[in-house]
């Protein structure tokens, strides 16, 4: 007896009949619930989804390699589908959605595949080429020089050549294979199919893939291509919020991959070229870089001294577009640029280097930015690879039409004006274009002002320089927050059209771009030392100079900076009283002004008894300018000093060096208290010997600082003979029986009244020893020194010094006259000088044996108390092959003919012939040899 089967049950009974045994005979079964019928369905639908997600976790297991290509899952949702209409026919599916209220079962949506969502550009028209003669010579020219300077100077390689240079990154195991991170950044461009079909066949897969859509109006559409490639390693990350060309940079920082490579939307990739880039990036060479496929190099300086826009036509000095293929450049070696643009290969690290410093603005310019931020705070290059010209798969760029589809920002007007803003700005600041590298600039100096305040300190001497004949010198300010381009060229008194002129006179480095609100310093430190760094390097100054009251901060930034140039630029802190006092800076050699620091002056004070002396002595030293060197000060005491003096030597300030006290135990007179008083240390240790009856100028040093850079530091000036500088002007001819007056100013009239000349005769009223010079008469002094003038083999004939008893200067004019050496001494109206003799009694003014009377008229000069450079002829020291010379007896005689004399004596302490002089070791002083003259 069989119960009646309703027809809406058919569908039930064929799907039980579907499950049953197929080969037995189908008996009858009690009739299903629905309930039954819905645990059935809902069975098949899961086992469907079972093997799917088998499929899934099988390649999620963390035994799979997950850079390797990742299979498509579209073939697995296909196939569930299939089944699903196998397992559960339509009508089923139909019938449950009817019969049911509360359960409804639609079928999902297809994913789509790529070529359903796909579009691509249409490029209709061929590469664009120029047949301007003109444009491609000059572009041309340019490029070959470019290359021969970078081939020369860094090496140059092709890509051959760089595929067989050792990597980090050679894909020969796991550790050796980079995780690359693409990021793909598209607006409007239809070319993201494109890019994702190359990147999927690279040949070394990719990390990541990240499409970023900023603002775009194609974002679904760029959604729908993202996911069709159903990819778990494509992401796709939009914004409503157009993040412009610093958003895919931001992003960047995000990634974990070793490397990244960021595209623009116009950039297809040759399959080789992950491999090529990350191989390249693991070279020792240029691991600290950032690799691209397009660059320009920025412009050239022209002719007059000015830069032109980077956009210019038919110029020169525009600079160069790489690869160019409107004029037919290829680059077939690897090339430095000043810039990369559409791409950028670098290590992850580096990313982050974009933002140290505020952009000088989002709207444009990203791709000069993160090349010169790398430069100035990584020491970092930016290179063009080369192709394979045979092999696309080689290019970065393989359609480079694309970039004609859509127009970019860069060919409107105002973006070009912004963006040449931008890279002058750069270039002020310290970044070494190619144009910088390959014409290396040589300045007299670099001025610093932190403040309005320092610019009018340093203003007349900036104004010097600038009004010097053959002089350069520019001026460096901090920026607005300190002092601005626009405050300084006001308290300059110069047009402030300056500030926006591409030519090199001031540089306002925007240190508000970096420290911005912080209170701290580091940031100004790391923003005036980046930038100044990178200025000195362009412009090779021979000095930087600043107030010697700066920020102390910004003062080790400056000398951290001066200290990294090689080619021994001098950091010159001068204090602000003495700035107008140095003008004749200016007209010392660019070759003598990086010596301004070398020397170092000691002032060595004889005395004994006479502390009223010692005391003006000390207030005329104190009063003088010293220009912020460091000058140590000693005492030298003989045996007998009185108590006065002990009190006042003791309790003595003195600001600008060390002071030292010396005291004898043992008397020991004059001539062992003068000569013992000081001996070099170095080559650059000069003494000055003052005794204490002797009274200075306040512009005694910065006489002695201008003669010795200009004619002992100028690597220019020859002047071995040149033993000693004078403070003091005489007025007598000191070694003639009659001593009989004797005027500079009209002697040398004829060549002019206030010449500077060269004098056999030492000075012992005041003059600093050179340090070889020295060594040398110690060691003459010990081989010459007796009790008995008589005794003493050198006789100069016609010469009182023949018979002077105790004094070490009759020593040093003998070995003068021998040798030929001079002293030089100052020559101005009135016989002004740098230093005087009181004439106090001592030991040989008024003493009991001496039998000469002295007339304090005859020796005291009056002190000059105003700046000396006026008096000198045309304002400034002669050239040292303009310098007079006389002998001993104040008789014009020229240099080879003060060694003439000498030679002819044949008293020297070694045995030479008329033509020969002693020679000798200029460490020890000792005598070496004869050689003729």
């Amino acid at each position: 007896m069989g119960l009646p089967r309703n027809p809406n049950t058919r569908s039930a009974d064929y799907l039980d009949g579907m499950l049953g045994d197929s080969g037995k005979s189908t008996k009858w079964r009690p009739q299903k619930s629905t309930s039954a019928r819905l645990v059935t369905l809902l069975t098949c639908l899961q086992f469907a989804f079972a093997v799917y997600a088998t499929f899934l976790l099988y390649y999620m297991s963390p035994s799979i390699d997950l850079r390797t290509p990742k299979p498509d899952f579209a073939w697995a949702s296909k196939i569930a589908q299939q089944w699903k209409h196998y397992i559960i026919p339509p009508h089923v599916v139909t019938h449950y959605q009817e019969s049911t209220n509360n359960v409804v079962l639609e079928p999902q949506p297809m994913i789509s595949t790529p070529s359903e969502v796909c579009e691509h550009e249409k490029i209709e028209f061929e590469q664009k080429k120029s047949n301007d003669a003109l444009m491609i010579k000059i572009k041309l020219e340019l490029y070959d020089q470019v290359r021969d300077f970078q081939a020369k100077n860094i090496g140059t390689e092709t890509l051959t050549e760089l595929m067989s240079i050792k990597s980090k990154w050679d894909m020969s195991s796991p550790q050796n294979t980079p995780k690359v991170t693409v990021i793909l950044n598209h607006f409007k461009r239809k070319t993201l199919c494109s890019q994702l079909d190359s990147l999927l066949h690279q040949t070394l897969p990719f990390h990541h893939v990240w499409v970023l859509s900023f603002g775009s109006p194609n974002e679904l559409g760029l959604k729908r291509i993202v996911e069709s490639y159903n990819d778990t390693r494509i992401s796709f990350i939009s914004s409503s919020y157009d993040f412009k060309y610093y958003g895919r940079f931001q992003m960047a920082l995000q990634t974990e991959a070793d490397l990244v490579y960021i595209l623009d939307d116009d950039m297809i990739p040759g399959t080789k070229m992950l491999q090529i880039l990350s191989h390249v990036a693991g070279t020792e060479k240029y691991k600290n870089s950032v690799l691209g496929s397009i660059g320009r190099i920025l412009p050239f300086r022209q002719k007059d001294f000015t830069f032109p826009s980077y956009r210019k036509f038919r110029s020169k000095e525009a600079g160069l577009y790489l690869p160019d293929p409107a004029y037919d450049i290829t680059v077939d070696k690897i090339v430095q640029v000043d810039f990369l643009s559409s791409s950028w290969f670098l290590s992850a690290e580096l990313v982050k280097t974009l933002f140290i410093e505020t952009p000088f603005t989002f709207m444009t310019g990203e791709d000069l930015h993160l090349s010169y931020q790398l430069q100035k705070y990584r020491n970092a290059g930016s290179f063009v690879l080369p192709v394979d010209p045979k092999d696309k798969e080689t290019w970065g760029d393989s359609e480079h039409r694309l970039a004609y589809v859509s127009e970019t920002t860069v060919i409107f007007k105002d973006v070009v004006t912004v963006r040449d803003d931008q890279w002058w700005r750069a270039l002020s600041t310290g970044y070494i274009t190619q144009w910088a590298a390959m014409n290396p600039q040589k300045i007299d100096a670099l001025f610093y002002a932190h403040s309005i305040e320092e610019v009018k300190a340093l203003a007349p001497l900036l104004e010097k320089f600038r009004s010097t004949v053959g002089k350069k010198a520019y001026i460096v300010v901090p920026g607005s927050g300190f002092c601005s381009c626009e405050e300084a060229t006001s308290a300059l008194h110069w047009p402030k059209t300056v500030c926006r002129e591409r030519r090199f006179k001031i540089f306002d480095l925007g240190v508000g771009a970096l420290s911005g609100i912080s209170s701290s310093e580091v940031p100004v430190v790391q923003a005036v030392y980046a930038s100044m760094k990178g200025l000195i390097k362009v412009h090779n100054p021979s000095v930087v100079i600043t107030v010697d009251d700066i920020d102390s901060n910004v003062r080790k930034a400056l000398k951290m900076a001066t200290e990294s140039n090689s080619n021994g630029s001098t950091l010159v802190h001068l204090p602000r009283p003495s700035i107008t006092k140095v003008l004749w800076m200016a007209d010392l050699r660019s070759t003598a002004l990086p010596n301004w620091n070398r020397m170092r002056v000691s002032v060595n004070i004889i005395t004994q008894n006479r502390v009223n002396s010692l005391t003006r002595l000390l207030k005329s030293l104190k009063d003088a300018y010293y220009l912020g060197d460091e000058v140590p000060i000693s005492f030298n005491m003989d045996s007998q000093v009185d108590e006065p003096t002990l009190k006042l030597v003791k309790t003595f300030d003195w600001p600008h060096g060390p002071k030292t006290l010396r005291r004898r135990i043992i008397q020991g007179g004059l001539i062992r208290a003068v000569s013992e008083s000081w001996y070099p240390s170095s080559d650059d240790d000069f003494g000055l010997l003052l005794e204490d009856d002797i009274e200075v100028s306040p512009y005694y040093y910065l006489w002695i600082k201008y003669a010795l850079l200009s004619y002992h530091y100028d690597p220019q000036v020859s002047l071995p003979e040149l033993s000693s500088i004078s403070l003091y002007t005489p007025r007598l001819v000191e070694v003639v029986k009659e001593r009989p007056k004797w005027n500079a100013t009209d002697y040398f009239k004829h060549i002019h009244p206030n010449t500077p000349y060269l004098h056999q005769l030492p000075c012992s009223w005041g003059a600093v020893f050179f340090p070889k010079h020295w060594r040398e008469f110690y060691v003459y002094m010990n081989m010459r020194f007796t009790e008995d003038a008589k005794q003493n083999p050198v006789q100069i004939p016609k010469s009182r010094t023949n018979g002077w008893q105790a004094s070490w200067k009759k020593f040093l004019i003998d070995m003068m006259y021998l040798r030929g050496y001079v002293s030089l001494y100052p020559n101005f109206p009135n016989q002004m000088s740098f230093s005087t003799n009181h004439m106090e009694p001592g030991a040989h003014i008024s003493a009991k044996d001496n039998v000469v009377r002295h007339n304090k008229t005859d020796f005291e000069v009056p002190l000059l108390k105003d700046d000396f450079k006026t008096y000198l002829p045309n304002g400034k020291m002669p050239s040292a092959s303009k310098l007079p010379s006389l002998n001993l007896f104040n008789q014009a005689v020229s240099l080879k003919g003060l060694k003439s004399a000498g030679s002819k004596l044949r008293q020297d302490v070694l045995n030479c012939t008329v033509t020969e002089v002693v020679m000798v070791d200029h460490e020890t002083g000792l005598p070496t040899r004869c050689a003729t003259f």
